[in-house]
């Protein structure tokens, strides 16, 4: 084997890295695009079953509820299974659910086989399209994160005429058989996925492990043959680490520690703020279009509009926060993105007609896609690509309460007061809140992160807290040697251990 076999690679940034960015476009795209696609058969919905508008928002909700509020499990299947597998069973259960729901009698069936199965199964392709970027990809990782996450306004550009299209022909039954054989297509980009490093170094080092355990296995057995006070300590610690097995298990999926990290606390309460009004006004847009007077397919082409816009401004805000300007104050530039959401909300009342209704869409497409493409990688940011899996998963349990009361919240509004522009006020003030919150506050962490640096570079120039550190060195070395003759087997059967493998 070569002599790099051992090591696990680095992140290619390139090669089959984009193969595995075109299978997180498509995965990611229906992820986010569809809850917003299935706006378009809210209203024959509502006529079918004799519903409000909260009840039949109901659906989006619980289908975008369940595909965050799935994400410790996804991520827990991403670190037990990998990446491919789990996203290939997320795009069955899609297509199972969608195809359950075209035979449903009641809206409470279709809560059920569309919300929380259809939304499991996209939970389950969101989270490792997302985590497995950040394996293949370092210095271009915002590029890849924006063109990603520009697979979700493709698919609503596509979805929003697909869907009115489908209804006029085949209804809101036929339309969903249909529309549970395009989900199927996640599993082809699930196949996409090829794991990286941790399999192939494995196989390559196989021989060189197994000689290694050997040899270790022969070491532990003459250490407690000669040492009974080592046997009576390992007995010891094996009980100490059976009371801990079951955290110790659950710390290995996902890191509660991240509750004791400032950035990652101040990300999720800035999230799930946000995420209060982030989905509703998409949901509502074409049923606020319909309400207006203004005819199925023109509604829809809003949704479209958006989703051009949306496309666009994705890859080129991926561009703009990987120059060395905006990387490393790229928190700020989030901050910003979530503020100008909130203000285009507040001014969507100000539209009157047709033409007011395209010009919102255009800034609100410009807007939703600056903060989707860098939702993830101001995450990553803050708790590093070690780490960035467990943030995953908890940051979106803890953004599905709000992304479940969002839009019902909304629709509880249009039938209380019968105008849409109270939901749409709602929002904008709830997303301006959060971006100024996001902001003041990573304005103090930076500051605080500085002054840490800062003192930790003065600890370390120090010389008396130096000298010290190297007498407590010095001392414990001094410890660790003085027991040599019981200990003296034990470093000979190391020595030979690395001679073996050096060899090898």
């Amino acid at each position: 084997p070569p002599g790099n076999a051992g090591r696990a690679p680095g992140p290619p940034d390139g090669g089959w890295g984009w193969a595995v960015v075109f299978g997180a476009f498509v995965s990611i795209g229906f992820a986010y695009a569809f809850p917003k696609g299935l706006a378009i058969f809210f209203k024959e919905i509502q006529d079918f079953f004799g519903t409000s508008y909260s009840e039949v928002a109901w659906i989006s909700s619980i289908m975008l509820a369940t595909t965050y509020g799935a994400g410790p499990i996804s991520s827990i299947l991403v670190n037990r299974y990998g990446s491919r597998p789990v996203v290939m069973f997320g795009g069955l259960l899609c297509g199972v659910g969608m195809v359950s729901a075209a035979f449903c009698t009641s809206i409470l069936q279709l809560y059920i086989c569309v919300g929380f199965v259809t939304g499991f199964g996209l939970a389950l392709n969101l989270q490792p399209s997302v985590i497995i970027i950040g394996k293949y990809f370092l210095k271009r990782r915002p590029i890849a994160n924006g063109l990603a996450m520009a697979g979700s306004p493709v698919m609503l550009c596509t979805l929003a005429p697909l869907n009115q299209f489908l209804f006029d022909n085949f209804g809101w039954r036929g339309s969903f058989l249909i529309l549970g054989a395009i989900l199927l297509n996640c599993c082809v980009a699930g196949a996409l996925f090829r794991p990286i490093g941790a399999a192939t170094a494995s196989v390559k080092t196989q021989v060189t492990e197994e000689g290694k355990d050997a040899l270790k296995g022969k070491t532990i057995e003459d250490t407690v043959e000669k040492s009974s006070s080592m046997n009576i300590h390992l007995e010891n610690k094996r009980e100490e680490e059976g009371e801990k097995d079951c955290c110790e298990k659950i710390n290995q999926y996902l890191d509660f520690s991240l509750f004791k990290h400032r950035g990652f606390l101040i990300y999720l309460v800035g999230n799930v703020l946000m995420f209060l009004g982030f989905f509703a006004p998409i949901v509502f847009l074409a049923p606020y279009a319909k309400h207006t007077g203004i005819d199925e397919y023109s509604a829809a082409f809003l949704l479209s509009i958006l989703a051009i816009v949306d496309m666009v401004a994705r890859p080129a805000t991926g561009i703009i926060a990987n120059s060395k300007w905006v990387r490393p104050r790229i928190q700020y530039f989030f901050s910003f993105a979530i503020a100008f959401n909130g203000t285009c909300h507040l001014l969507c009342p100000l539209a009157s007609n047709y033409m007011g209704l395209v010009v919102y869409s255009v800034f609100f497409g410009l807007a939703f896609g600056m903060v989707c493409a860098m939702l993830f990688e101001t995450l990553m940011d803050l708790v590093g690509a070690a780490r960035f899996t467990s943030a995953v998963g908890l940051v979106t349990i803890a953004e599905c309460c709000t992304i479940l009361l969002g839009p019902p919240m909304g629709g509880i509004l249009i039938d209380t007061f019968g105008d849409y522009k109270y939901m749409f006020i709602k929002c904008g003030v709830v997303m301006v809140l959060a971006g100024t919150f996001l902001f003041i506050m990573n304005y103090y962490n930076y500051r605080m992160l500085a002054k840490e640096e800062k003192e930790r570079k003065i600890k370390e120039e120090d010389p008396e807290s130096v000298r010290t550190e190297n007498e407590g060195k010095s001392n414990w070395n001094k410890d660790t040697t003085q027991d040599g003759p019981e200990l003296e087997p034990l470093r000979e059967k190391q020595e030979e251990v690395k001679k073996e493998i050096n060899g090898t």
